[in-house]
């Protein structure tokens, strides 16, 4: 079980999707957050009651300052997108190696990287990025807890982003055969409790755990509860000849997923999502959310003007 303490945390990818949920938790349980972003100025302007440090992980120089006074550091860097360009691989390698270093160099006692889930066969590009990441940082002197996990439902998250588009903007659907692959979804408020609880877990060494959900759902399913719980019945027509190319186009026409990000996702859904390692909350004790419940409350934060709402900052506060 974790021994909560409290402790001075770099929180890496601050005022990304994941990273501004965590923080909420990480105050909430009375830790000291150094927020860490590549453009502190403009994260100070929205938000000056934070802790605001730059931190560029292809500027090293910037690394051990951000990291200096901090006992443990959450590793939420993850540069797949247009933004990053083709050879993310390569960066994220070089990323994830010069963070270990210079964790070392400032006497970090932990890193906590979320992952993601790793197939037994045909990962894809950005999966098996995602798992070299893992490796560079458990290789390292510093003791690292990595994290794994499939689909996050949540408003904001680019994967739930796509699922609900599509459950929302087609009266029917065309499914490839990909969409019958499995995978265990799993709620943000969830992924949260996991990365705070592994910051405190009394073990020492290296190790890797599973985040998986309550349910073994086919994508299929998702896109079905999904468009139930916005009250619609879709058609769907499975079409086995369409190819992960094709069905990227077809999401980035209907959805507000660009292509290139499109085509990532997709990829790495062509293989089943399964965790294939010891789970966390098999550790900690811990209960996930239902799927259904997860997918009412990413529709319910929807409508809020800031994410995470105010509703959800409230439960990642409390829970």
């Amino acid at each position: 079980m974790p021994q909560w303490i409290v402790a001075t945390i770099l929180l890496t990818g601050a005022t990304g999707f994941v990273g501004s949920h965590v923080l909420v938790a990480l105050r909430a349980a009375g830790h000291t957050v150094r927020c860490a972003t590549r453009k502190p100025d403009q994260a100070r302007a929205r938000a000056p009651e934070l802790s605001w440090v730059e931190l560029d992980l292809h500027r090293p120089e910037t690394i051990e300052p951000a990291l200096a006074g901090c006992e443990m550091a959450v590793f939420l860097v993850h540069e797949m997108g247009p933004e990053h360009g083709d050879d993310y691989p390569e960066r994220e390698r070089a990323s994830a190696e010069a963070f270990a270093a210079a964790a070392d160099r400032a006497r970090l006692r932990r890193i906590v990287y979320l992952g993601g889930v790793v197939p037994a066969t045909g990962a894809s590009r950005h999966l098996r990025s995602r798992q070299r990441t893992g490796e560079i940082l458990r290789a390292g002197p510093v003791e690292t807890i990595e994290l794994r996990a499939a689909m996050v439902i949540g408003a904001g998250s680019a994967s739930w982003i796509m699922v609900r588009d599509l459950a929302r903007r087609l009266p029917a659907m065309v499914l490839p055969r990909w969409l019958r692959n499995t995978s265990f979804p799993i709620a943000i408020e969830d992924v949260v409790f996991g990365i705070v609880a592994a910051l405190a877990l009394p073990f020492e060494g290296s190790r890797i755990y599973e985040l998986p959900g309550p349910e073994r759902l086919t994508h299929r399913e998702v896109l079905t509860r999904a468009a139930a719980a916005m009250g619609h019945r879709r058609i769907m027509v499975d079409v086995p000849i369409l190819t992960p190319r094709l069905s990227s186009y077809w999401i980035a026409l209907v959805t507000r997923t660009n292509l290139a990000m499109a085509k990532e996702l997709v990829e790495g859904v062509r293989e089943h999502l399964e965790p294939t390692g010891a789970s966390l909350w098999d550790v900690i004790g811990h209960r996930p959310m239902p799927v259904d419940e997860a997918i009412r409350r990413a529709l319910q934060d929807e409508t809020s003007t800031s994410l995470p709402s105010r509703a959800m900052r409230m439960r990642l506060a409390t829970q």
